[in-house]
């Protein structure tokens, strides 16, 4: 009886911290209720949601997390930001006027 109330209490404390994290109440709940010590450990240790990178959709505009790969909005598909479409043989790089080296 004694351990249902503590795995119990942990489940609630690491619900709670789930919750406030970003994170699913009910999961972290299970977790920690099945797991008392460990899991109240692991909501803890968790993954901030909030501070997740984010950046905008560029057909709808919607905030989408930087890692997604399609917007949960328009279903766009999303590339990874840093990856460059190669370039082709007819695009030059600019130079600024008056920088130009003579060969």
């Amino acid at each position: 009886m004694i351990y249902l109330l503590i795995a119990f209490a942990f489940a609630l404390a690491g619900g709670y911290v789930g919750k406030m994290k970003g994170s699913s109440f009910f999961i972290w709940f299970v977790i920690s209720g099945c797991v008392p010590f460990l899991g109240l450990m692991a909501a803890l240790a968790y993954r901030w949601d909030s501070e997740e990178p984010v950046r905008p959709c560029p057909r709808c505009g919607r905030t989408v997390k930087l890692h997604d790969a399609l917007c949960t909005g328009c279903g766009y598909e999303l590339e990874f930001p840093g990856t460059e479409r190669s370039r082709s043989s007819g695009d030059a790089e600019r130079v600024p006027a008056g920088l130009e080296t003579a060969q």
